[in-house]
């Protein structure tokens, strides 16, 4: 999906990276996007809410502060449940998915090889 230079090419320049960077934003805001409206729409169907209610309990449980209100029926629980662990496994993810061009670029800085330096045999 995403393709990153080897160690023995040279850094990126800062435009180039700040394009990656702006990739990997993108596909983060798309999967947050999708979740809200999975969770949304989820709330509302299984657990009988109000569109901004479900709304509302997606956007807490994405941005990993809990449930808000009370869910009754029993598809609304287990749909609430895994839409729980969901979000936190989602909040992993997209978290790793924005850090990973910065902790590349800063681990090629470290690693690239330097054309003075001659191996030792």
């Amino acid at each position: 999906m995403f393709h990153y230079e080897h160690r023995s090419h040279s850094l990126l320049p800062k435009r180039r990276f700040l394009q990656r960077l702006g990739r990997h934003a993108a596909v983060a805001i798309g999967l947050i996007v999708a979740s809200l409206a999975v969770g949304t729409t989820g709330y509302h169907l299984f657990g009988g809410q109000a569109w901004i209610d479900a709304f509302l309990n997606s956007a807490m449980l994405l941005g990993g502060m809990g449930p808000i209100g009370e869910i009754t029926s029993d598809g609304g629980k287990i749909f609430a449940a895994f839409f729980a662990l969901y979000a936190g496994l989602l909040l992993i993810a997209v978290t790793t998915i924005i850090l990973a061009p910065v902790l590349h670029r800063i681990l090629h800085r470290v690693h690239l090889e330097d054309p003075n330096e001659k191996e030792e045999e």
